[in-house]
């Protein structure tokens, strides 16, 4: 902790950084208390909406503390596709940052190892995977840790909507690092979440929680009962004559992206599309293009919007129920985020709940299914290789294209370090999946959770505008997080259909 005087002339020094180095004028939201908190060396957790700025608090402590030769700022992240773009924008800023994951070769891995442990780096983002490599570990060890920065923390626990086995590691791995001052940053966060991820990091006795809060009172939601693809593009277009400004749909599956596509298409509607099928370039020019565009429309799946900040989105579309409830709060809080007001569509077939518990399945295969992928790469090495992904489809016995268990299994592996290379021909085996990742019974135990979240989620979208308690979505939204809301929001299609009732 540092004293009164030494802590007034860091937060000056940061205050600098924000303007000189990270190019703003001052803070929003809760940054300021949340970035004086940390440099106090005070242990955080931070929930805050995706695209508010959780990664200046951080990013401008991390430069505060490089510059005082404290050390290492540690971030740990899931999402690999993002990490390229946030060190390249810190590099732009002036910062030593660096990634290590495995989209990296090998050698390249190695001299990222080499420049760590000399100590070249104030930042590095990694997945909470790489503290199995030894060699990362060695190489970390060279380094004072300054801070220890813990990104969608909500994957920590089991009883989120996103759980990650080595998240739930990292509690052990700060203690292994000398219980570094700590910052856990996650945009949803049930009660129960937020109270098991200071249980699991360790910082319950004293961390300090800051809410932004879950209210958006520029969003209006809305849920249309319909049946049919068919039906839900003829919504889809009048929404779209409506809200003719930057706009993204969602889906949960890549087939009915793809029909969707090709229906609007024929009607001459322009988009983008993003999915997982696409490669690296064709999704970066439709993201960037987009980016640049003040009426883009783009059809995507999850996670798309990821680290993107684009205020003037005017409409978000679910073109299929999300899983859960974080998931499609997450998702709408794409947009809006000028402030002025934005329209978020749930256009709901109750078919779509049986497809959302398949894709529950393919998302999320069982250990024997993972163990059996990797024991088929293992073993018929050159057939794999030549066939890719077909093969493991043909000998996994199922033909369903829709099912795409078999590269959710081949992405774990790789992510878990069993697997290596990005492509079928470059698949090397390094080692059998670690036995806490096959464990059934925790497997069951998630899976169960995920259902009751998609139930949670359809009891959502069945709400009607008589329930007791001035039935109103935001309202819902904000119980589900925990914060009781007393007064409804006034533009979801609840409210103002209580308002056309003379209700209200």
């Amino acid at each position: 902790m540092s004293s009164s005087f030494d802590l007034d002339n860091r937060i000056l020094r940061a205050k600098s950084a924000l303007h000189e180095v990270f190019g703003f004028p001052d803070y929003r939201g809760e940054q300021r208390a949340v970035i004086a908190a940390v440099l106090a060396g005070e242990n955080s957790l931070l929930l805050m909406p995706t695209g508010m700025g959780k990664s200046l608090c951080y990013q401008l402590p991390a430069r505060v503390f490089a510059d005082e030769g404290l050390g290492l700022t540690v971030v740990i992240s899931p999402l690999i596709a993002l990490m390229k773009d946030q060190v390249d924008a810190a590099l732009k800023k002036g910062l030593r940052a660096t990634f290590i994951n495995s989209s990296l070769r090998a050698d390249e891995r190695e001299i990222r190892y080499q420049q760590l442990a000399q100590g070249r780096f104030e930042l590095l983002y990694v997945t909470p995977e790489r503290f199995r490599i030894p060699r990362f570990n060695e190489a970390l060890a060279a380094n004072k840790i300054a801070l220890f920065a813990v990104d969608e923390a909500h994957c920590i626990s089991s009883w989120g909507h996103d759980f990650r086995p080595d998240y739930s590691r990292l509690g052990d791995h700060r203690r292994r690092l000398g219980e570094p001052l700590t910052l856990a940053l996650t945009a949803t966060a049930t009660p129960a979440v937020q109270k098991d991820i200071l249980s699991q990091l360790g910082i319950t006795a004293e961390a300090k929680v800051f809410d932004h809060g879950i209210a958006r009172p520029n969003l209006a939601l809305e849920v249309l009962d319909l049946h049919g693809l068919d039906h839900k593009i003829q919504a889809f277009m009048a929404f779209r004559h409506a809200n003719p400004g930057a706009a993204i749909v969602y889906f949960s599956l890549i087939q009915t992206l793809e029909r969707f596509s090709h229906e609007i298409g024929k009607l001459g509607i322009e988009h983008f599309c993003y999915h997982g099928q696409m490669g690296d370039q064709d999704r970066r020019r439709g993201q960037e293009a987009w980016l640049a565009s003040d009426r883009g429309l783009m059809l995507a799946t999850p996670a798309f919007g990821l680290g993107i900040d684009k205020e003037n989105v005017r409409m978000v579309v679910h073109a299929e129920v999300p899983g859960s409830i974080e998931a499609y709060y997450q998702e709408i809080g794409r947009a809006g985020r000028d402030g002025l007001s934005a329209q978020c569509v749930l256009l709901f077939d109750d078919d779509d709940v049986s497809i959302q518990n398949d894709f529950l399945e393919w998302a999320n295969p069982d250990p024997g299914f993972i163990r059996a992928v990797f024991n088929l790469i293992d073993r018929n090495l050159a057939r794999a290789r030549q066939e890719g992904f077909d093969y493991l489809r043909t000998q996994m016995n199922f033909y369903n294209r829709r099912d795409f268990r078999v590269e959710t299994a081949v992405n774990l592996l790789e992510r878990w370090g069993s697997l290596e290379g990005r492509q079928p021909r470059e698949w090397q085996p390094l080692e059998t999946p670690p036995e806490e990742y096959l464990d059934q019974k925790l497997y069951e135990a998630r899976m169960k959770a995920k259902r009751h979240k998609l139930y949670q989620m359809v009891e959502f979208v069945k709400m009607t505008a008589t329930e007791t308690g001035e039935a109103c979505r935001m309202k819902q939204v904000a119980r589900y997080f925990g914060f009781n809301e007393s007064v409804p929001c006034g533009i979801c299609d609840l409210c103002l259909e209580r308002k056309r009732a003379g209700h209200a």
